[in-house]
């Protein structure tokens, strides 16, 4: 794996990309506190759930971190326009490494069991499947690690990665080095 170079005016084109997973890393994100002013001065976020309003997944993305296991029809469209644009592709935290917890539904064999668990059996009162289109996207068959689907050049463990781990990632790829991932502090999972 190669550090990304900087793109126009010195400054990387950074996004964050939320599949199947809690948000958690995108918090752990938003806890790097006051280095994320100075993470602006030299990123432009350029797709992120919490940073921007844009819908479309833009071309010639310097880095992504992807938060979360491809569990539905959208994010498997949206996992391989991400891989087409992005120069450097992070599976970021363990749903987008191992799948996790969101890959717990896994064991429930396809999207129909657990579409009834979720809206039927657990139902608190108006129990009924979502079968209008667009309401919940179609599920796959099960949530697959994004490695699986699409090639992965960094790996950034943990539920959720701590700040700082993300934080020495982020320094070094900006340093145009690639992150020296080892030690626990930065490659524990959990």
């Amino acid at each position: 794996m190669s550090a990304p170079e900087s793109s126009t005016a010195g400054k990387l084109r950074l996004a964050t990309v939320w599949l199947t997973g809690c948000s958690g890393c995108h918090m752990s994100f938003l806890d790097l506190d006051e280095w994320l002013i100075e993470l602006a001065d030299q990123v432009d976020v350029v797709f992120s759930p919490i940073a921007s309003d844009v819908k479309t997944y833009p071309e010639h993305v310097d880095v992504a971190l992807v938060e979360g296991g491809v569990g539905t029809s959208d994010n498997l469209a949206l996992i391989r326009q991400v891989r087409q644009r992005t120069r450097l592709l992070v599976a970021f935290g363990d749903c987008a490494i191992t799948a996790n917890v969101p890959g717990m539904r896994n064991r429930l064999q396809g999207p129909e069991p657990v579409l009834r668990r979720a809206y039927l059996e657990l139902a608190d009162g108006s129990a009924q499947l979502p079968l209008a289109p667009g309401i919940v996207p179609e599920l796959l068959e099960g949530v697959i690690p994004v490695h699986e689907l699409v090639p992965v050049d960094l790996f950034l463990p943990g539920c959720p990665p701590p700040a700082a781990r993300i934080r020495a990632v982020l320094e070094a790829l900006l340093r145009g080095e690639a992150p020296l991932m080892e030690g626990a502090e930065m490659i524990r999972f959990g």
